[in-house]
């Protein structure tokens, strides 16, 4: 791939609000190149600053004009992609106001995929397996507007205590007035 075709693509892509990749994205916006090709010119443009690695497989655009605080959603959503997702547990329960914490740099999502925890450049994504039935799932978040679906503030409570956190930080009558 040369520099100046990627940064067309990229700014393209770009213009769409779209500059979180995985390296099967980069391999359809490049087709012609062999995977070790591919890999060299994702090396390549690592190096000259073009793409940044946010954790094995997932990339961000730094020239994008279209950053915005979703960021470290959007990275989820790449690297869960095709999976059932939502912010939840503390994360949720924070801007819920119900917390007495605020997690700055994490972000924890319920998943139907694979449970981990990533650190990337931007924060810590941790990922927390579920179980529960599409119907159930559905029924438990919303869409605000967001990379990622947002749970509802009895759904966040119910898989904080589900998961076995610690519900010893949640504020019991800011949660029970709403």
């Amino acid at each position: 791939m040369k520099m100046n075709d990627a940064r067309q693509q990229f700014d393209a892509w770009d213009s769409r609000e779209r500059y979180v990749f995985t390296h099967r994205d980069l391999h359809k916006l490049f087709p012609q190149d062999s995977p070790k090709t591919l890999q060299e010119g994702i090396n390549r443009l690592r190096r000259q600053g073009l793409l940044e690695s946010a954790t094995r497989g997932v990339y961000v655009y730094k020239q994008s004009r279209h950053r915005d605080a979703y960021l470290l959603e959007r990275i989820a959503s790449a690297m869960r992609r095709g999976e059932y997702n939502y912010v939840s547990l503390e994360s949720a329960l924070s801007e819920y106001g119900v917390i007495s914490q605020i997690p700055v740099d994490r972000l924890t999502v319920m998943t139907t995929g694979r449970k981990g925890v990533y650190r990337t450049p931007y924060g810590t994504i941790e990922f927390t397996h579920t179980s529960r039935s599409l119907g159930d799932l559905l029924s438990r978040m919303r869409d605000i507007g967001r990379p990622l679906r947002f749970a509802t503030l009895e759904a966040a409570w119910a898989d904080l205590k589900r998961v076995g956190r610690n519900t010893h930080l949640v504020d019991m009558e800011a949660l029970n007035e709403d």
